[in-house]
């Protein structure tokens, strides 16, 4: 008897050929992946497919289903995301209402959200430091609002001020699996700039 769970979802698909069970599992993830507007973990794909079923290979199946289309599977952090692929995002502006979408932000919003990105955790005195003058509170509630920043670990010391860390939406943003696809100096460097931040330096 097929095991059901999560509001009656057939899990197992027993009663499918193997071909079409596994057809089936990658259209479940498909499924999820397009409704949900942030990266879906691992475990939580796991709750539309069998026991036993490789969701890695599920999305790896699913990749290969989607080249030729205008969207992507893109790995974010610990999960995973539907995007829509670089070459479209010009149609994309010409054609839809993305305002919402847009990050909207200042050259300096940017640079303090590039110096939490490379130096987290860091504090408001820690990006003190590096720009050489205070970080509003105003300018961290819009990046927190945004969900491009949240708290980190408080710092051990007196007083023990929150820390500030990028999210999955700052990854998903700026088109990163994780924080090792920033760049490195050395690529900065080939780019004219030492540090994202140096321009905002005293």
């Amino acid at each position: 008897m097929a095991r059901r769970e999560d509001g009656g979802l057939d899990r197992e698909l027993a009663d499918l050929r193997p071909d079409l069970r596994w057809r089936e599992w990658l259209r479940r993830i498909e499924a999820v992946l397009f409704a949900s507007a942030n990266p879906v973990a691992r475990d939580h794909l796991a709750r539309v497919v069998g026991q036993g079923a490789s969701v890695d290979l599920l999305i790896e199946d699913l990749k290969v289903d989607l080249e030729g289309r205008p969207y992507e599977v893109a790995q974010v952090g610990a999960g995973w995301i539907l995007r829509t692929r670089a070459a479209y995002a010009p149609a994309i502006r010409a054609a839809a209402d993305v305002g919402d979408q847009a990050l909207n932000l200042s050259e300096f919003d940017l640079a303090v959200l590039a110096a939490i990105a490379f130096h987290q955790p860091i504090s408001r005195d820690g990006l003190k430091d590096i720009f050489g003058k205070e970080i509003s509170r105003d300018l961290i509630g819009r990046l927190a609002e945004r969900n491009l920043i949240g708290t980190g670990p408080r710092e051990p010391r007196r007083g023990a001020p929150y820390t500030f860390v990028t999210t999955d939406v700052f990854l998903a943003a700026f088109g990163m699996a994780s924080l090792r696809d920033l760049p490195d100096t050395e690529q900065l460097a080939d780019a004219g700039l030492a540090n994202p931040t140096e321009a905002y330096d005293s």
